[in-house]
């Protein structure tokens, strides 16, 4: 989602960085590619470490949290091609899911801007025991689509998101949007959702 359909990871970063330096523990900007995918239990432990704030790891990710949604109240901009893609696999019937590294706060603020009605179901980070790089997400929602995984395609923009799809048996589509990400096996990339369409993504599930 972030980074992937929405183009969140500037907000995600300006959050983290802006109330670190509010709280006297500024940090670098060579830290953004190591935080950018989540999950916030990764997210929290680095900030931790790298500036020596004095909160426990559940009080910093609260904060960023809350940090984060106070940005996108007044929405977030799309990645480009997600919202044509979308609409393009409802049009062919094919079921899709969103699944996240972000909490439920966070997932709902964003569908504001996406729209529920173009996901069967969404998951969330805080919904699951272990989230991306673990594959129990879209293990998960392959299951509750009564999909085969080596039949799904997962678009991540992040590693983590990556190895989270890789690990699952899916092939998976990185678009990446502040890390880069190298090609490999069941692993396409490209530098943008604009031209990807069902079509585009059938085609990757039957050459892999």
């Amino acid at each position: 989602m972030d980074g992937t359909l929405v183009d969140t990871e500037d907000f995600w970063w300006e959050a983290e960085s802006t109330l670190l330096a509010d709280l006297g523990h500024p940090i670098g900007p060579e830290e953004r590619e190591i935080v950018v995918g989540g999950p916030m239990s990764r997210v929290v432990d680095h900030l931790l470490a790298v500036s020596g704030a004095a909160l426990t790891p559940e009080r910093l990710g609260d904060l960023i949290n809350e940090r984060f949604v106070e940005l996108i109240g007044q929405g977030v901009p799309v990645r480009p091609g997600a919202k044509a893609l979308l609409a393009d696999l409802a049009a062919h019937g094919v079921p899709t899911a969103l699944v996240s590294a972000s909490h439920r706060r966070i997932i709902d603020q964003v569908l504001r801007t996406l729209g529920a009605h173009n996901f069967a179901f969404t998951v969330a980070g805080d919904e699951v025991e272990r989230t991306k790089p673990h594959p129990d997400p879209y293990l998960l929602a392959a299951a509750r689509l009564g999909a085969d995984p080596a039949r799904c395609v997962v678009i991540e923009d992040a590693p983590t998101g990556v190895r989270a799809g890789q690990a699952a048996g899916c092939h998976v589509l990185a678009v990446p949007s502040v890390t880069a990400i190298e090609e490999g096996p069941r692993t396409t990339v490209r530098t943008t959702l604009e031209g990807v369409t069902t079509a585009f993504l059938r085609a990757l599930v039957v050459e892999k």
